[in-house]
This record gives C-alpha cells, structure tokens and sequence, in this order.
C-alpha cells in the first residue's frame, strides 16, 4: 500500500491556503517555517503533484492544489469528529463545546444560556466566538467550531439544522420621529428611504432588506453593530429595523428611543443551532439546543415552532 499523507501535512497545507504566507501559515500551526515548507514538499512528493507555485513576491495554489485544500478540511474536520466521538463515548455532556453565534443574538441569548448550562450542564465547558454567519457556518463546517446559532432564512445546506424559536422584529425612532408615533406602524408606512442598516455581511441586513423589499442603491451611511445603529437613530440620523431579543435585552434603555413592535403582519427571523452531520457531540447539540428555546419561552422572547432536527439530505 503506497504511504498516504498525514494529517499534519494537510493541515499545514490547509494553513498555508488560508494565509498564502508561509511564515504566518507556519505561526498558525506553531511550527517553524522550516518544517512547514517541508511538510507541503513531502505531501506533493507522497501525492505525486504540485499544488503550490512559490516565489519570492506572493504563493500560487495550482488548481489541483486546491481541489485538494478542500478535500483535506474534510478529512481533518471528520478527524476531529472521531476524536469528538470517542470523548462523547466516555461522557457525552462533559469536555469542550466550541459554540458560534452571531452578533445579534450573542450578547442575548448567550448570557442565560451559558448560566443555565453551567447548572444544568457542570461537566460541559463551552467555548465562545462571535462572528458573522458566513464566518460561523464556514468554521462549522471545517470543524474549528461544533455548533452555531444564527438567524434564519439562511442557506445551511449540509448541516443538521434545529429551528428554536421565532421573533419579531421591531422599528425604532428617535423620541421625536414620526414615524415612531403610532403603537403599531405598518410596513407601508414605513419610509425605507430612511431605514438604517447594518454593514454587508450581518444577515440581519438582508432581512431587513427582504421584509421591505429593498434593493441597492441603499444609503451610504451604515452600522458595524446594533449598538452603533441605536445611536444613529439616537441621533436622528434614520429609523432601523432591529430583533426584538435586543428591545427586550435593554439595547435602547436610556436612551431617546421609542421602539414599536410592527402591525401585521410582523416581520420575523427565526433563531436556530446548526451543527455538521458527521458531528459526534449530538447529544450535546440537541441539549444546548433544548435549552436555548426554553429559555427564549419562558422569557418570552420567541415563540418555539418546532424541537426537530433538520438534517440535510444525503448525496
């Protein structure tokens, strides 16, 4: 049987793509540079290609060489499955759980979350990162986080999927805006040439953007997070369309803001945990997931619509 590549090799190759500089891919993997340049020219001897095109000015993947980047974050993240299974096997709600969540759920839902898994769960040790969702589900899926929580509608092909409750989304004024005068204001009357928006890549934007049917141009001035967006609309700058999670999470508290739930029909996101298929921590997936949705209907924040795993269908 010809050697294979080991998994070391193709994690330094998997670095080297993610940075195209062998000096920072070799800090990635705290290894010299030295042992990383060796460790790809020993994986394309063992393979019998190259896949990397070096020179003094920039690094070059060769076609083949990243048909084999992607193949080998498959084969590494199915590694660390294997290694997550055995842990699970001595004790399935006990070790490390790397959890995602984006940046308009993370400063609400995590911090009753994580005190109600450290009583429920005292065994379970969870990690946190907060990043936006393309970020979060590419992690997901490259095994460098177990599970994340974001905002639906969004593309999660691929990935087991548990819907955990929904929420409104609400509009916000400054004290003196008309357009926050009436209890309940409608989408239609809603100017969208005013609405304050988050930066590309918040899929809040593009939910705010699919309820009123915008489309580009869309105003230059935009938000990097909901608190900076709160303060615009302090301001006077616009109106925004914010999730009722941070409403109720006292983002607008103290401030000259009236928030006003919208009438029918109300926007709404729906907030879910997603997680690979192949991955091995499913019991504690579905238990984080549990509690997660509890908690948001006991707080009122949501309403649950379903506890079922949505797996992706197989190829």
């Amino acid at each position: 049987m010809a050697a294979l590549p080991s998994l070391r090799q193709l994690s330094y190759l998997v670095a080297l793509s993610e940075t195209l500089n062998f000096t920072q891919a070799a800090q990635a993997r705290f290894v010299t540079q030295s042992t990383l340049s060796g460790g790809i020219q020993e994986l394309e001897r063992l393979l019998g290609a190259s896949l990397v095109e070096r020179d003094r000015q920039q690094v070059r993947f060769t076609p083949l060489g990243l048909e084999v980047v992607e193949r080998a974050r498959v084969l590494l993240a199915q590694a660390g499955d294997l290694v997550s299974h055995v842990a699970r096997c001595a004790g399935p709600l006990t070790g490390l759980v790397r959890l995602g969540a984006i940046p308009t759920v993370a400063p609400y839902l995590l911090p009753p979350l994580m005190r109600a898994a450290r009583e429920q769960l005292p065994e379970l040790r969870i990690a946190l990162r907060e990043e936006r969702t393309a970020t979060l589900l590419t992690q997901v899926n490259d095994a460098s986080l177990d599970f994340a929580l974001i905002a639906l509608p969004y593309e999660t092909s691929g990935l087991m999927v548990i819907p955990l409750f929904e929420e409104e989304l609400w509009l916000i004024g400054a004290d003196d805006d008309p357009a926050t005068r009436t209890a309940k204001p409608t989408l239609d009357s809603i100017d969208a040439s005013r609405l304050l928006l988050l930066a590309e890549g918040h899929c809040l934007r593009e939910h705010v953007l699919q309820t009123c049917r915008l489309s580009e141009p869309l105003p230059e001035i935009e938000a990097t997070s909901l608190t900076t967006l709160a303060q615009m609309v302090e301001a006077g700058m616009g109106i925004a369309i914010i999730p009722e999670m941070a409403i109720r999470g006292g983002l607008v508290k103290g401030m000259a803001i009236t928030a006003r739930p919208i009438g029918s029909p109300a926007p709404r996101r729906g907030i879910a945990l997603v997680a690979r298929p192949t991955s091995a921590r499913l019991e504690a997936f579905e238990t984080l997931g549990k509690l997660a949705a509890e908690l948001a209907q006991s707080a009122a924040r949501g309403r649950i619509y379903t506890k079922s795993i949505r797996r992706p269908p197989h190829p």
